[in-house]
């Protein structure tokens, strides 16, 4: 798959580099091409860097894991999006994002021409998105959205990344409880001294 990354920090970042493991096409989008965080990137053979635009029209998939308060400035330099599947792994944090907006995705959608965009990826800490195995289970992931077609891309991207299923909760009015779900995280990992090193699985029986 050819995958636009915008953002290429720590999520976006840990996320490229399992990605082009196993085989997909990675285009980070950029400001300056000479100089970003994450150059590193580049050090695989199925990483090329771009400007924002041109990564997008390069690609089938876009993932935004820019700050929040970008959200709309950002969206808006993608360019054409349409029949591009956009996957948002943002959060807004400490009230810190697009103005107006109870999540980060309500601005996309509203910024942009496809609707096929869903929230994965937002969940858990790039920690675990580089290392996803405890002992022998490895840890789930969970995706939000209307669009089927959305949900399969970014279950399939989920389970290349090396989370063992992703779960759909539900469509676009589960937005916010994804946002609020990465807060339970957060809480128990920074506010409730537990640590980074802890994520979710489903259990059945």
């Amino acid at each position: 798959m050819k995958i636009a990354i915008i953002g290429t920090g720590n999520v976006g970042g840990a996320l490229a580099t399992k990605w082009a493991h196993k085989g997909h096409q990675i285009n980070l989008g950029v400001r300056d091409i000479n100089n970003f965080k994450g150059k590193e990137l580049l050090n695989n053979p199925n990483t090329k860097a771009f400007s924002i635009a041109e990564a997008v029209k390069n690609s089938e998939l876009i993932l935004l894991s820019t700050p929040a308060p970008l959200t709309v400035e950002i969206v808006k330099s993608l360019g054409d999006t349409t029949g591009k599947i956009i996957i948002d792994a943002m959060n807004i944090v400490m009230n810190r994002g697009p103005q107006g907006y109870k999540h980060t995705t309500g601005a996309i959608l509203d910024n942009t021409q496809t609707k096929d965009v869903v929230k994965c990826f937002n969940t858990t800490g790039y920690n675990n998105m580089q290392n996803t195995n405890y002992g022998n289970l490895a840890l789930d992931a969970f995706v939000a959205g209307d669009s089927e077609k959305g949900k399969q891309a970014a279950i399939q991207l989920a389970k290349d990344a090396g989370f063992a299923e992703c779960y759909s909760i539900g469509g676009n009015d589960k937005f916010e409880l994804m946002e609020q779900f990465a807060w339970f995280w957060i809480n128990l990992a920074m506010f409730q001294g537990q640590g980074r090193e802890i994520g979710f699985k489903l259990l059945k029986r």
